[in-house]
């Protein structure tokens, strides 16, 4: 089994609160690899990644992809040295590719990732404030 179709059985496994579909597109390059839906009735859209490096390597269309729609779109990298789960923001994708693994993730290790995408939803009043 490839590195990326195992990344996508541990997701499944251990993302259980999140309903995944799994997007095989060959008409629309750069489409992310998962559709979520979370128990908060939002969706999103995951990129799974695996890197032997610290670098992570996009296609032009996925970097698209990402800069069109930089809100509730993630990346999921895991690094194989050492093993590692991190999760970005569709946002920080160029930063991501200049920077690599070097850059701070939303979420480091499993359950830091789980948490963030069963948190994507509307932001709460004081989450609200402080980004005023």
């Amino acid at each position: 089994m490839k590195p990326e179709a195992q990344l996508y059985q541990l997701v499944k496994k251990q993302f259980s609160n999140i309903i995944w579909t799994r997007l095989e597109n060959s008409i629309v390059a750069g489409v992310p690899d998962l559709l979520g839906y979370n128990k908060k009735g939002y969706y999103f859209t995951l990129e799974l990644k695996v890197s032997k490096r610290n670098s992570v390597r996009f296609s032009p269309h996925q970097i698209a992809f990402h800069k069109l729609h930089p809100k509730n779109s993630f990346i999921l990298v895991q690094s194989l040295a050492p093993r590692c789960l991190k999760l970005y923001e569709g946002s920080q994708i160029l930063e991501l590719v200049a920077c690599g693994l070097k850059l701070d993730a939303c979420g480091l290790g499993l359950e830091a990732c789980r948490l963030r995408l069963e948190a994507v939803g509307p932001l709460s009043n004081s989450e609200a404030l402080s980004l005023a």
